[in-house]
């Protein structure tokens, strides 16, 4: 029987908290400090990809982001975002997906992705989402994986590590690197994670 990942996310968040997942963070200070360097209007549309219940939405919210996506592949995770955003949750757009079957009907001026590309272990897979990126992106992408530092599985699952020039590799149809910055994530039970952080401009071929 094939390995059913949207049953196995459904799960993880219909029984774990916040504090019981590695990848939670208070404050994503890397992702909005990528964000910031953008100098992106604050009527960009911006699209979380795998946001899951991350805060992000919540500091770009409280910074006056007005046009804001959440995708996951968890319905229930997406609840729970929307449950701590109270009424803010109205102001922002949720979407229950696998990223490799997203059908965009818009495009995007930011696609942000902490921690879900390196869940894609085959290139069937890769292939899959970054035909979807580049039909989505209309300016920059933001993505956080797993550098070859990092863990070698995460919520029970194999993951695919990446150096810089790996990611590169990866994105450079469609896309030109700008910056690249490792860093340590202390999860909720103090074991470290390093992350590589890369952002991209949308270029056509």
């Amino acid at each position: 029987m094939p390995f059913d990942r949207k049953q196995h996310w459904e799960q993880v968040y219909a029984t774990k908290q916040a504090h019981e997942v590695s990848w939670t963070q208070e404050l994503p200070r890397t992702s909005l400090d990528f964000i910031h360097a953008f100098n992106l209007p604050k009527s960009a549309k911006i699209i979380d990809v795998g946001g899951g219940d991350s805060k992000l939405v919540d500091y770009l919210l409280a910074e006056g982001y007005e046009n804001i996506t959440v995708l996951d592949i968890s319905e229930k995770a997406l609840e729970k975002a929307q449950n701590r955003l109270g009424q803010n949750a109205d102001k922002v757009k949720w979407i229950v997906s696998d990223v490799t079957t997203f059908k965009a009907n818009e495009q995007f001026d930011l696609w942000h992705d902490r921690a879900t590309f390196h869940f894609l272990t085959t290139s069937e897979q890769i292939k899959k989402y970054l035909a979807i990126a580049k039909n989505a992106v209309q300016s920059y992408m933001v993505i956080g994986t797993f550098s070859d530092k990092g863990p070698e599985k995460c919520s029970g699952l194999e993951i695919k590590q990446y150096r810089e020039e790996e990611l590169q590799a990866t994105l450079e149809n469609g896309f030109k690197k700008i910056k690249c910055v490792t860093e340590d994530h202390v999860t909720p039970f103090k074991t470290t994670q390093n992350f590589l952080f890369c952002s991209f401009a949308r270029h056509l071929n």
